[in-house]
């Protein structure tokens, strides 16, 4: 059987989206743990989206989430880059927009790191970035 460029392209894009959402479960099933209340997922809109987002008490907290079995904080630093950080905020706006009872809400940005070789299996970080003025 002759496998072309494309079928291994796409068998690893399969196999990362596989892994992201294993990531995501595995995350939301966390939070859940550690008592969040978890009101919206894959919440998507034109240039982002919102991987998690959960009530922590009157927190609004806006989850992204990495599956990392093979990377390092490098890699984390990468996959988190301050463009990135700038669509998730921007993505969180129209959230709120479209849920204007979160409007006067405290927002939380935090990163699950999952499965990062040398760190716990959910490694949390809270208020891992956040708005610069």
């Amino acid at each position: 059987m002759k496998i072309l460029k494309n079928d291994m392209a796409e068998s690893s894009v399969e196999t990362t989206t596989a892994t992201g959402k294993w990531g995501e479960e595995k995350a939301a099933s966390y939070l859940k743990s550690l008592g969040y209340k978890i009101i919206a997922r894959n919440f998507k809109r034109r240039g982002g989206e919102l991987d998690i987002i959960a009530l922590d008490g009157e927190i609004l907290v806006i989850a992204e989430v990495k599956t990392l079995p093979s990377g390092n904080i490098e890699t984390l630093s990468h996959e988190l880059n301050l463009r990135k950080q700038k669509r998730i905020i921007e993505t969180s706006k129209r959230f709120i927009q479209m849920n204007r009872q979160y409007n006067d809400s405290i927002i939380r940005f935090d990163v699950l790191v999952i499965d990062m070789p040398g760190f716990p299996d959910v490694y949390h970080i809270k208020d891992a970035f956040s708005e610069l003025v």
